[in-house]
């Protein structure tokens, strides 16, 4: 099962990504993420690790599975039976770009834990898409604040 929304933003490409790939900033723009810890101060690059907590939602860690940057990263986290692939994805668009933030549940227990879930992920989502326009809009007003 797949959850996915997409997002004009006023921001050049490279100001969202430079948003988007600073994941330890997220909890500051978006309300459903309470902190990310990565295990290494390395770059984003595949196989690197970190910590996500959210609300009503149990801790998880998440790996880089691809990443291309200025542009896009996915990240997995799971269970036996069960993962979980989360895509951020920018891509310039008019004046400004495209944000593209999914969620895609797999194995045999991930299409259960979708529906059962399916509420929060799409608020979670909607927020995520939200937080990253208004931070990225507010530091192209006031580049200072990057």
């Amino acid at each position: 099962m797949d959850f996915q929304t997409t997002i004009d933003i006023s921001a050049p490409a490279e100001v969202v990504w430079s948003v988007i790939a600073d994941v330890e900033r997220w909890p500051e723009w978006t309300p459903s993420v309470t902190s990310i810890r990565r295990m290494s101060q390395a770059p984003l690059a595949v196989g690197q690790r970190a910590l996500v907590r959210q609300p009503r939602l149990p801790p998880a860690v998440w790996t880089v599975t691809t990443i291309d940057p200025g542009r896009s990263f996915t990240w997995k986290s799971g269970a036996p039976s069960m993962r979980v692939l989360a895509h951020h994805g920018v891509e310039p668009a008019g004046t400004g770009s495209r944000a593209t933030l999914s969620l895609t549940f797999a194995g045999l227990l991930g299409g259960l834990l979708a529906k059962m879930t399916a509420g929060i992920n799409r608020r979670y989502l909607a927020l995520e898409a939200n937080g990253l326009k208004r931070r990225s809009e507010t530091l192209v007003a006031a580049p200072e604040s990057r």
